[in-house]
């Protein structure tokens, strides 16, 4: 039984630990696989990263079918981009949930219609998430579509899939350090709502691209 780690364009397979082994054996694991030092990257599943080490694996709901997203770690992942680190943490929730709702946005308003279109591209019977309906290829993608003997839709999927992992970064910089405690719940809320609501996207772009003819 293994789970699946995506970390960067990187597609892992680790044996899932007993339910009452510690996140840290898993953590290990994939440290000593990754030559990256255990606590330069997060572990995220369903839209939470998964914090505590001493935690019992069953407490963060990991099965056999689970995909975990690993952020951080060194230059052989997707970085954050350096006006993401320099910001610095917002002063108020509201300046928290501005960030969060503006990585969103730009998510749904660039990448999202993109990715509707490739994977119209790639299979013109998938679903949007928009629309009941097939998504029209956008002209990205139909131009992939048409030249893609020298893999044009392995760039254009290689490329949404990069962004995507920079928009679950820079969420997961927006600082709500300043909460403290159990502080700023709205902030905590929307955070968790957002790169749940990326990763799926991430996860629905890989999904098709898994499933192409």
């Amino acid at each position: 039984m293994s789970i699946l780690v995506k970390w960067g364009r990187e597609r892992l397979h680790f044996p899932l630990p007993p339910p009452n082994a510690k996140l840290g054996v898993l953590r290990k694991q994939i440290a000593d696989y990754t030559q990256l030092p255990p606590q330069s990257f997060k572990l995220i599943h369903a839209g939470a990263v998964m914090k505590d080490d001493n935690a019992p694996i069953s407490a963060y709901n990991l099965t056999p079918s689970s995909t975990v997203l690993l952020v951080g770690g060194d230059t052989n992942g997707p970085a954050a981009p350096a006006h993401a680190k320099s910001k610095g943490e917002p002063r108020t929730e509201a300046g928290a949930l501005a960030q969060i709702h503006g990585e969103l946005d730009a998510v749904r308003r660039t990448l999202v219609p993109d990715v509707d279109g490739l994977i119209a591209a790639l299979s013109p019977s998938a679903p949007s998430t928009t629309s009941s309906a097939p998504a029209p290829a956008t002209s990205r993608a139909r131009d992939a579509a048409g030249t893609d003997a020298g893999g044009a839709l392995v760039r254009e999927h290689a490329r949404l899939s990069e962004l995507l992992l920079q928009a679950l970064l820079r969420l997961d910089a927006v600082g709500l350090a300043g909460a403290g405690g159990d502080g700023w719940g709205e902030a905590r809320a929307a955070r968790k709502g957002a790169v749940k609501e990326v990763q799926a996207v991430l996860d629905r772009l890989d999904g098709a691209w898994r499933a192409r003819s």
